[in-house]
């Protein structure tokens, strides 16, 4: 990966458009399974975004999200390699979740095991009408390993994480938007033009709130009340006295800021 306006690779494709980033997913011909050079390619994309990107947009190329580990590439591990080989996918979905810039995600087709795992460590999910979802690690006789047993019960809870674990249950689009695990649903081929439109929002949004929404919001869900309410001070008084906070605060008084409004 390189630092530019288009990079492409036999993994990933990259395409900045101004202050939004389109990064894809490029195994068409395996569902966009990931196997370990892709996770480590992504791993080093979201720790090396071109200077001036404030937001990204991750899909898959072709008629599927991600269908989740490349099962034709595994190896043989001993216990140490295993936990490693978990630890590493962590490292890179850590990077999305935690890293510099919000990520939107479009997911269409299978986003399936893994699949569903990377989507839940982006920070907005726009599903089209042909997503599917599931996590069949029970039926192959092993144990979600890239994150999904914390962040997917966050998502729509332990009981039906369970269920899909357990019983191989798989929810549609509709019921995917029901239940949380995506935020927008549209028509089949919509999604990427709705992503757009988030991302471009959210890039002109003041760095400094992005980051605190990203960062902070999800360790004060996490915390006591006492300590939340503490976090959420000390993270509003730093945004609220950011140069670029004062402005926009001052553009609104003087009119030239949009109003909240339902359209």
């Amino acid at each position: 990966m390189t630092r530019g306006g288009t990079v492409n690779s036999d993994l990933l494709t990259l395409d900045v458009q101004g202050a939004v980033a389109h990064l894809r997913l490029n195994r068409p011909d395996k569902r966009n399974a990931l196997n370990d050079p892709l996770i480590a390619a992504l791993h080093a994309q979201f720790i090396n975004w071109p200077e001036g990107v404030r937001a990204v947009v991750l899909s898959g190329e072709g008629a599927h999200f991600c269908a989740g580990l490349d099962l034709s590439e595994l190896t043989e591990r001993d216990m140490t390699q295993a936990v490693m080989h978990s630890r590493s996918w962590h490292a890179a979905f850590e990077q999305i979740q935690f890293g510099r810039v919000p990520v939107v995600a479009v997911l269409q087709g299978a986003v399936v095991g893994g699949g569903l795992e990377l989507a839940a460590s982006a920070h907005i999910r726009v599903a089209e009408a042909s997503a599917f979802y599931g996590l069949p690690e029970g039926q192959r006789g092993i144990f979600v390993g890239g994150g999904g047993s914390v962040r997917i019960p966050r998502l729509i809870g332990m009981a039906r994480t369970a269920d899909m674990m357990l019983t191989g249950r798989v929810f549609d689009a509709e019921e995917g938007m029901r239940v949380g695990l995506s935020q927008y649903l549209v028509e089949d081929g919509r999604g990427l033009d709705k992503a757009f439109a988030l991302a471009e929002k959210i890039a002109g949004n003041a760095p400094l709130s992005n980051f605190a929404v990203m960062h902070a919001l999800p360790r004060i869900v996490e915390m006591g009340q006492a300590e939340g309410l503490f976090t959420e001070s000390l993270m509003a008084s730093m945004a609220s006295t950011d140069p670029q906070a004062k402005a926009r605060m001052n553009a609104f008084l003087q009119g030239k800021a949009n109003k909240v409004s339902k359209a």
